[in-house]
């Protein structure tokens, strides 16, 4: 791990500055108000302190230029301009340095006051202790009562969330020591006078403090239909400049939030039922309270608020009465039902639902449970796996994975929020496809590790086509059809296979989380290979339309991930950069993620791909039934902890002993696959066969048709006015047009009747973003202006996937090209997220 002196964190490197190696929050309680007129989110936030073993935590913990985990020290006048209390920034400095200090992570906040929080009033109206009066627990102290708190079974959660509560509401001590603070860019650091150990600090500590508009972790921005929302920015530095926070993987806890709204707005988070909103007598607000009962990492929370509609099982005929707004997008004309025509605080309070009758029945009616239509998803049992003699191996918390309920409950109730103007595309992309989604990803992992699910239709500048947090899903607007499809699934592949991608992410990525970040593959490899067995799953294939499927999209995958590295920095391959010393931490508990803030591997899809491969080439040698077999074991094992690629590696090496006997060792997967940039020997050999399947000759002998046609028009030129005779081209599925596209690109020349007639055969401007992506790069190469048009709407629109793009157009170096390219960042720059922004402005300024 490197020294935290030698960072250049504008650059490449995230530093974790919490000491979760001396104490822990176990649980935040968040109070906030969304201010849309300042683009601010003040509040509050309590956090409930747990001091580490005595053996890991120091006695000594001072935190200077030269002392404590070697946090770089910023310049006092960065923690003055940050914290508004200028003088508790004083007395910090100025305090002993064998104090102990509390430090946590935060950047872009405002912090204003910090106190120790006062329970006696709450411990003693509470008559502790609550269970067996046999217990010996000593309530004299906050500590012991905390302590307590802590200690109580999952079974009385709701029990201890109310105290909790009651806890947080409670008064600042009065009459002691105060708590000093100091901010620099990274952390908030926090000493109480004449306390030297974790073991002395305050047991509860409360933060006043405000987002600033600018903070990584939140954009402030505009919905499709041009109204204010804001939404957590899932960057790399996740929730820092959303709440003073303990950031690192480990430092897992649980919490409960409620939210302050305008009345109009929808507030949507991870958490769980409490999503109903209350009134605030008459006040202009709304407040919405979430909570979760398993302990997440900091990073998994997640926040919406904006003036979303819930979309209806049912889109009503108004729907199809639209106008175009200032940016070209279709929006409502006309009023909507009188379902959408309530606030939508009011929709999810009184929404009504529909039971299938395969779902549970008791839930908030607020949620949809749709019908899995006409056809039965086949299904596996794997009520068994209760007695494969592997147990919960995670601390008390209600674990879905222990209730025998859950595990035949195919779909959780499930919500779609989207701006007004997209609900149809919403209600035929999204809602109709959720049952049959939930219900494959239950076939092929079994029970869902989250009781319910919500999914957002973000703003046009979210960064990616996807994110999943706890009990919510956000996803790109370029995941929809440009046009409402009928009822074929081929024209809903893209839409499918993200929910399913981001779906999957509910066992590995959340309730299975890498415990150290620079092992993404652990949750994207594992997505992208499952999203694809999911979505088989869904659409009902066959065992060789699966096979062939599976075919076509790893010669995708392979052709761009051998683009991509052919075109990237060698250390930004590798899967596990810190190699041997991933996961090790300082001693205070501290660390750096390597390359987080580097913009060149915001977009690059290394971790996603090559992560893919190598479960693929793990399904080669054992089968994919039995590494999806394998993989529900793993999950029954870990859930609700953190693992590296080695606890997944050996316990796979284990299963399987075989593999050792044919020199598949742990040392030689390191080798090939995680440790070394390149591409595996495997995967070369591998590549040749998908190049020839059947799906994949079927497209070829559609470009040649193509390339035939190109050549003829080049060849007759101007002055044949004879119509040419027609060609009768093959049906192609989406991945097949997006194939077939990418073998044209490495055509030197298409004459213009060929772009003209390709575009006209598939209808291009109206597929799914993958494909209208490649035509974009078609057009671009042959400069063929007639469809510049089909440029600029995707540059719009699809900001998610269009960075690159850019780069096409000034590298041509032809005037209406560059032109074009300038316009568009000059329409979308205040809506892009940063990190595309930044790189979109080095390519064109």
């Amino acid at each position: 791990m490197e020294p935290d002196g030698e960072l250049n964190p504008d650059t490449d490197d995230l530093p974790l500055r919490a000491n979760t190696n001396h104490i822990l929050v176990r649980h935040y309680v968040l109070d906030l108000t969304v201010c849309f007129d300042k683009k601010i989110i003040s509040g509050s936030i309590v956090l409930f302190l747990e001091p580490c073993s005595a053996e890991i935590a120091k006695t000594k913990d001072a935190i200077g230029p030269e002392t404590g985990d070697g946090a770089r020290q910023e310049p006092n006048e960065e923690g003055t301009k940050l914290g508004s209390d200028t003088q508790s920034s004083d007395l910090f400095h100025s305090s002993n340095a064998e104090d102990f200090t509390l430090v946590l992570d935060c950047c872009d906040l405002e912090v204003s006051k910090v106190e120790e929080v006062d329970t006696n009033s709450v411990s003693a109206a509470l008559g502790f202790p609550l269970t067996a009066a046999s217990e010996d627990i000593s309530l004299d102290s906050q500590a012991d009562f905390i302590q307590h708190l802590f200690s109580m079974p999952s079974s009385h959660w709701k029990e201890k969330h109310r105290r909790f509560l009651l806890c947080s509401r409670s008064p600042g001590v009065q009459n002691s020591n105060s708590l000093h603070f100091h901010t620099d860019r990274w952390s908030l650091k926090l000493k109480k006078m004449g306390v030297t150990t974790s073991q002395g600090f305050p047991r509860i500590i409360r933060i006043y403090y405000m987002t600033r508009p600018l903070g990584g972790s939140v954009r402030w921005t505009k919905d499709q239909d041009n109204r204010e929302c804001v939404y957590t920015a899932g960057s790399p530095i996740n929730n820092r400049a959303l709440f003073p926070c303990q950031e690192p993987p480990v430092a897992m806890s649980t919490w409960q939030a409620r939210v302050w709204a305008p009345s109009d707005c929808v507030v949507l988070m991870s958490g769980e039922d409490e999503a109903v909103p209350a009134e605030d007598g008459d006040t202009p607000f709304l407040s919405w309270n979430y909570y979760v009962t398993m302990p997440m990492p900091a990073s998994t929370f997640t926040l919406a608020v904006g003036h979303w509609c819930q979309v209806p099982t049912e889109a009503p005929s108004a729907l199809e009465n639209e106008v175009e707004d200032e940016v070209g997008c279709s929006c409502l004309k006309t009023e909507l039902g009188s379902e959408l025509t309530r606030s939508p605080g009011e929709v999810v309070r009184g929404a009504p639902c529909q039971i299938g009758r395969d779902e549970a029945t008791s839930s908030d009616s607020a949620f949809c449970h749709s019908s899995l239509g006409h056809k039965e998803l086949s299904l596996t049992d794997y009520s068994g796996m209760e007695d494969d003699g592997i147990s919960c191996s995670h601390g008390d918390y209600p674990c879905r994975f222990a209730e025998r309920s859950a595990w035949s409950q195919r779909v959780v109730p499930h919500r779609v929020f989207s701006p007004a103007c997209l609900l149809q595309k919403a209600q035929m992309g999204i809602l109709k496809l959720l049952p049959q989604c939930l219900a494959a990803a239950h076939a092929v992992l079994g029970v869902h590790p989250f009781p319910r699910l919500d999914v957002l239709i973000v703003p046009a500048g979210f960064s990616s086509l996807g994110m999943a947090s706890p009990h919510i899903i956000f996803l790109s607007q370029s995941v929809l059809c440009k046009e409402c499809p009928g009822s074929g699934l081929n024209r809903l592949t893209l839409s499918g296979s993200r929910i399913c991608h981001e779906i999957a992410h509910s066992w590995f990525g959340l309730v299975i989380g890498a415990r150290d970040w620079t092992e993404e593959w652990i949750s994207e490899g594992f997505a992208t290979f499952l999203e694809d067995i999911i979505w088989a799953q869904a659409q009902q294939l066959s065992s060789q339309q699966t096979a062939e499927q599976f075919d076509l999209k790893a010669l995708l995958r392979w052709r761009r991930l051998s683009d991509e590295l052919q075109n990237s920095n060698e250390e930004l391959q590798i899967l596990r950069p810190n190699m041997e010393r991933t996961g090790q931490v300082s001693d205070s508990g501290s660390s750096t993620i390597k390359h987080a803030l580097n913009p060149d591997k915001t977009f690059m899809q290394v971790h996603y791909l090559k992560g893919y491969f190598l479960l693929r080439f793990l399904a080669s040698e054992v089968g994919d039934q039995h590494l999806i077999d394998f993989f529900r074991l793993f999950v029954k094992k870990y859930h609700g902890q953190l693992v590296l690629s080695q606890d997944f590696l050996r316990m796979f090496l284990i299963t399987f002993p075989h593999m050792e006997r044919k020199g598949l060792t742990l040392s030689a997967i390191y080798a090939d696959w995680l440790d070394r940039p390149g591409i595996p020997e495997w995967l070369h050999e591998r590549s040749a066969v998908w190049s020839q399947a059947r799906l994949v000759e079927e497209v070829k002998a559609e470009v040649v048709k193509w390339i035939l046609s190109s050549r003829t028009h080049q060849a007759k030129g101007r002055k044949r006015k004879r119509t040419e005779p027609k060609v009768n081209y093959k049906e192609l599925t989406t991945e097949q047009l997006v194939m077939l596209l990418e073998l044209l690109l490495e055509e030197s020349e298409l004459s213009v009747p060929s772009m003209r007639a390709l575009h006209k055969t598939y209808n291009l401007q109206n597929q799914d973003a993958e494909v209208r992506h490649r035509w974009c790069e078609l057009v671009v190469k042959h400069a063929y202006s007639q469809a510049y048009c089909d440029v600029e709407d995707f540059l719009l629109h699809d900001q998610a996937m269009g960075v690159y793009l850019y780069g096409e157009l000034m590298v041509q170096e032809d005037p209406e090209q560059q032109a074009l390219a300038r316009r568009c960042l000059g329409l979308v720059q205040e809506e892009m997220d940063q990190s595309a922004r930044r790189v979109v402005e080095e390519m064109i300024l």
